[in-house]
């Protein structure tokens, strides 16, 4: 399911507001912590906080440092 929302100006800085549909696609109410992430082709993911995502994260960034060059050679 695609959502259309559009960039709005909030205080000093740029914002979008999620529509209810997305909020209660991925289960998530007021005050939730969400993550984005870069996609592939300049998109971002918007994924809610789960258990141990943190820690997911920081084994994925130290993974794709040690193993950067690999990971370089294998995009090509």
């Amino acid at each position: 399911m695609a959502y259309k929302t559009k960039v709005r100006k909030i205080g000093n800085s740029l914002g979008i507001v999620l529509p209810k549909e997305a909020l209660q696609a991925m289960k998530v109410e007021e005050g939730a912590t969400l993550y984005i992430t870069e996609a592939p082709k300049g998109a971002v993911q918007v994924t809610p906080e789960q258990k141990d995502f943190d820690t997911m994260m920081q084994v994925a960034e130290k993974g794709m440092q040690r193993y950067r060059n690999a990971l370089r050679r294998l995009a090509q």
